[in-house]
């Protein structure tokens, strides 16, 4: 499961964003969190506004972008990104991606923005 907060993250930015489409991936616990906190939330696998993983990589992000499963503001939130020496190379190898525009290492987690209007920035901050 999440750290608390990597969960305060998901749900300050569902709050903030706006977001009503979300995939949660592998993590029931979260997605029943985020269901008791915001009843106006669609699970569903087209489209969505954000993503939780506690993994992604490369690959795994430019599957969903090909299939459409993200868009231009979609958000993807992975837990956990030192978790071990091959969840960091994979984050850094994913923040290096030209598609991704923003990207936040706040230590027990990482954001990833598509914000095809703005230029690649990389911020490291503290929560």
């Amino acid at each position: 499961m999440s750290s608390n907060k990597t969960m305060n993250v998901l749900l300050k930015s569902i709050g903030y964003f706006n977001y009503k489409k979300v995939l949660i991936d592998n993590s029931p616990e979260v997605e029943e969190r985020v269901r008791d906190t915001f009843q106006d939330m669609y699970f569903d696998r087209s489209t969505v506004d954000i993503v939780y993983t506690d993994h992604m990589n490369i690959s795994k992000f430019t599957t969903l972008l090909s299939e459409g499963k993200l868009h231009n503001g979609s958000m993807v939130l992975v837990d956990g990104i030192y978790h071990d020496k091959k969840r960091l190379e994979d984050w850094e190898n994913l923040i290096a991606s030209p598609n991704i525009t923003v990207s936040m290492d706040m230590f027990h987690c990482g954001a990833i923005f598509i914000r095809e209007e703005q230029v690649k920035e990389h911020f490291t901050i503290r929560i």
